[in-house]
């Protein structure tokens, strides 16, 4: 049980981390979330977003930041 306790606080660091990377994020003004390739529908009672550009940027860029971490080790 104290291992599943470790993971369980170690998942809950990264989603605070990732929320205040979000978070500030959204403060600088970059436009992920509104990239050319970004596709929004809006009917009459529903909004369906699809991110697809900004996915793929931030998948290029997670790759490379865990690419060059591995290399660092």
């Amino acid at each position: 049980m104290g291992d599943l306790g470790r993971i369980l606080i170690y998942l809950g660091g990264a989603v605070v981390m990732v929320g205040v990377v979000l978070v500030l994020l959204g403060k600088t003004g970059l436009p992920l979330g509104r990239l050319p390739g970004d596709m929004v529908y809006r009917g009459k009672n529903t909004t369906v977003f699809f991110p697809l550009a900004t996915s793929i940027v931030l998948s290029v860029v997670l790759s490379v930041v865990l690419y060059l971490i591995q290399k660092m080790r």
